[in-house]
């Protein structure tokens, strides 16, 4: 297990990480920390997580968060649990325990996918969001061994499949879920636009309306590439008429596709105030942490306005990162890394893949490297 620890809070949810072995070196507003979850079920089977916890003692409500499936199966290898690391900050920063976990099949979760649907034509999409749920569960219950867990105050997160995944989750949910969120929740997107067996899809929200009573948060977007607004409609329908409780929000267009509201970092000041309410209307709201001592970073004054917002995105990354530019105004970065070399390798190659040209190092975590 690797703990590392979050010494400074920038901005909504960004940090700057330190890793050390063992526990904390000095207080610090947070810790990470890499999680194995082991599935009892299955021997050698195991869960790739992380955790973002608030320190200074005590019980805190717990969040799971759980990530979409890739339409292609070869970029499940390549998944990473810190790829959620701003949401588990925000979570965190509510006073909530926040765990981000792979299911099999993604990433180094180890153990066989088991979310298929079978063919397009009859496809089972109940079979796939149960295999998914399942592993939301063996979560679940490894973290609720903990004694810094509120096991009477647990919230379940999902994207896309992994919202579909947590709807089903409701329906047998585990001791102590008082609420579950799902972002664009579905199942069986092809190319854009186009979802496998729709009618099907919509059978199996209202299967699992019939039996789910845990207050639900949906939210979709107007501009969502993977289900539509009019799918999503149906989808409500058959698991309200089935009688499941849930608060359907209708979200503005975001970007260019609003399938990616909730992992996008600027979609955060669009999903963070709804799901506060809905927090709220649950009696689980706590207040957020302030922000401590904000970086006094400039970006290069090279950047147009698309680079001076990814370079915002850069100051609220986690972990160890680095901002590169090329003379022409390009520019790439790599956050979320162990360890600044790493960071700085990522930015740089990143920065020539995006220009075509050879680029130099901005700034690597809170330092410049040259003059701003």
């Amino acid at each position: 297990m690797h703990v590392w620890v979050m010494f400074r809070l920038v901005g909504l949810g960004g940090l700057a990480a330190l890793w050390v072995a063992g526990v904390p070196l000095r207080a610090a507003d947070y810790a990470g920390v890499d999680l194995r979850i082991p599935i009892a079920a299955q021997e050698g089977g195991s869960l790739e997580a992380v955790m973002v916890l608030p320190l200074g003692g005590g019980r805190h409500p717990l969040v799971i968060l759980s990530h979409g499936s890739p339409r292609e199966a070869r970029d499940r290898p390549g998944m990473s649990a810190r790829g959620m690391m701003p949401q588990l900050v925000a979570f965190a920063r509510r006073g909530f325990v926040a765990v981000s976990v792979l299911r099999r099949g993604y990433g180094t979760s180890v153990g066989p996918w088991a979310e298929g649907s079978g063919p397009c034509e009859k496809a089972d999409y109940a079979r796939s969001a149960r295999a998914g749920a399942a592993d939301i569960r063996t979560a679940i219950a490894f973290m609720t061994r903990r004694d810094d867990v509120d096991i009477t105050r647990i919230v379940a997160v999902g994207q896309s499949a992994g919202g579909f995944a947590t709807v089903a989750l409701t329906a047998d949910p585990p001791s102590g879920l008082v609420a579950a969120i799902s972002f664009a929740g579905g199942r069986g997107s092809r190319p854009p636009d186009s979802v496998c067996d729709e009618d099907a899809l919509v059978r199996a929200f209202g299967t699992f309306g019939r039996r789910s009573h845990v207050p639900m948060l949906w939210i979709y977007t107007e501009n969502d590439r993977y289900f539509g607004p009019a799918l999503a409609r149906r989808f409500r329908a058959a698991f309200q008429d089935s009688g499941g409780q849930v608060s359907f929000v209708a979200a503005p267009a975001f970007g260019s596709d609003g399938h990616a509201l909730f992992s996008a970092p600027n979609g955060r000041d669009i999903w963070m105030p709804i799901v506060e309410a809905f927090l709220v209307r649950q009696g689980l709201h706590l207040p957020a942490v302030r922000p401590s001592t904000p970086s006094s970073l400039k970006p290069p004054k090279s950047l147009g306005a698309a680079g001076q917002a990814a370079f915002g995105t850069y100051l609220d990354s986690p972990g160890s990162r680095a901002f590169a530019v090329s003379a022409t105004g390009g520019y790439g970065w790599r956050t979320g890394r162990v360890s600044a070399l790493e960071a700085r390798d990522g930015a740089l190659a990143n920065c020539a893949r995006a220009t075509g040209t050879i680029c130099r190092l901005h700034a690597v975590d809170d330092a410049y490297v040259v003059d701003p």
